[in-house]
């Protein structure tokens, strides 16, 4: 019997870190401030999406892991912000983390900005988009190569476009 990879210990501990957080439902604060190009008030955001998309996407709630049926998407195409439509990833950047969340090693370029999240008591980068503010997830530097870095986002904030990349 083989010992645990350090990926699949972080999975695990991810796993762990994932249900304290949705069991804490609305631990974090708003989207990030900013003049963000895609505006919409509260009301407006809580009818468009789902409970689930408006929570971590306006809320910076996490989903369950393994939960997303993004995981198993494997087409060829785009992930989209599930808020605002903006396109956020291509297809050939995603791979399997081992996390339980949808992983990509790159975003598209301009698509996405990044701010500190320190609401676990550490600092974490967390990813927003570029055009609504809304909450995708966190990067990490644990990916593989070319960038080594690990985008891990949370399926229900964004959508699927098949066959545009």
């Amino acid at each position: 019997m083989r010992g645990a990879t350090r990926r699949e210990m972080f999975g695990f501990a991810g796993v762990g870190l994932a249900a304290l957080l949705v069991a804490r439902e609305g631990y974090a604060a708003d989207a990030p401030p900013g003049d963000f190009p895609f505006k919409r008030t509260d009301a407006q955001w809580r009818k468009m999406l789902s409970p689930a998309a408006y929570g971590v996407l306006r809320h910076q709630d996490t989903e369950a892991p393994f939960s997303s049926p993004l995981l198993k998407e494997h087409r060829a195409g785009l992930f989209a912000c599930a808020g605002c439509g903006q396109p956020e990833f291509e297809s050939k950047t995603k791979f399997d983390s081992g996390t339980g969340w949808p992983s990509f090693w790159q975003p598209i370029k301009g698509a996405v900005a990044t701010t500190t999240d320190s609401s676990l008591g550490f600092d974490r980068t967390e990813v927003h988009c570029s055009r609504c503010g809304g909450h995708l997830g966190h990067v990490f530097n644990d990916g593989p190569q070319p960038t080594g870095l690990r985008y891990c986002m949370n399926g229900v904030a964004l959508r699927f476009e098949p066959g545009h990349a």
